[in-house]
């Protein structure tokens, strides 16, 4: 499948900016199940593009003239591929051990301690059918809620709350694995949804898990589904902190209201 991808986010500030930097992970690369036809990152400002840790691609934004009002725009077309649903691992630099590390996000307290370790017993046998099982368990016990947790919001928070978004799935989902001893981590990507309107207020977030002899297997839990020819992946990391799609510092500016579009459709044929 071909989707078209725009991801536009305007800041206006209450007193002009001096100065800013900012990092982008607004860029998709090819990998197994996805390939990229075009992909181009708009800014008013100077961008240099780099390799984080992770293998992630990032742009350097940095504006050095008075403004008020910036704009940043990422849009492309990617040709992604429903037969692949894992990635092998082999042409990544970090080994998945790696992503056993916790991380304030993904911290996990004696709630989830509880709730994972009821999977243990059989993960041994069965770790595909297991976590599957899992993530379905967190869907029912955590309800989409839109609102209702912010960008800071721990994997035990949302557990407590029983709501939350794409992004406490995942957090809460990878806390889980890694407490069970299973390498795991968050993908920040874009999603195609269902029905007429292709307007979404942010990208989307699921988790990936490392399983012995099979490599990478998606879990999407806010669609209690595996990554598909749906998905976009654009950046992963240990939690949404390594993977945010902007973040950065300015000098100046005052107040700030951002606005984020992101549209995803099918490309016709």
């Amino acid at each position: 499948m071909r989707l078209n991808i725009r991801h536009r986010t305007v800041y206006h500030y209450a007193a002009p900016v001096c100065a800013s930097i900012q990092y982008l992970r607004l860029t998709p690369r090819s990998d197994q199940g996805q390939r990229v036809i075009d992909w181009t990152v708009r800014a008013s400002g100077e961008l240099n593009a780099w390799s984080d840790g992770y293998g992630n691609l990032v742009h350097t934004l940095v504006c050095r003239n008075d403004y008020r009002e910036l704009s940043i725009e990422a849009l492309g077309t990617i040709e992604t591929d429903a037969a692949v649903l894992h990635h092998d691992g082999l042409d990544e630099a970090l080994p998945p051990q790696v992503y056993l590390r916790h991380t304030p996000l993904t911290a996990v307290d004696e709630a989830i301690r509880r709730f994972a370790g009821t999977f243990r017993a059989a993960l041994a046998h069965a770790p595909l059918d297991v976590l599957l099982e899992m993530m379905f368990a967190i869907s029912e016990r955590v309800a989409f809620t839109v609102g209702s947790t912010h960008s800071a919001t721990s994997a035990s928070e949302a557990f407590a709350s029983q709501s939350g978004v794409c992004q406490d799935h995942a957090h809460i989902f990878i806390a889980c694995c890694r407490d069970l001893g299973v390498p795991a981590r968050y993908i920040g990507g874009y999603l195609l949804t269902d029905g007429d309107s292709a307007n979404q207020v942010a990208g989307h977030a699921w988790a990936e898990a490392w399983i012995a002899g099979i490599g990478w297997v998606s879990f999407d839990v806010a669609n209690t589904r595996h990554r598909c020819d749906t998905h976009v992946r654009v950046a992963v990391g240990l939690d949404y902190r390594d993977v945010s799609p902007i973040v950065g510092m300015r000098r100046g500016g005052g107040g700030e209201e951002m606005a984020v579009t992101v549209q995803v459709v099918q490309a016709q044929q």
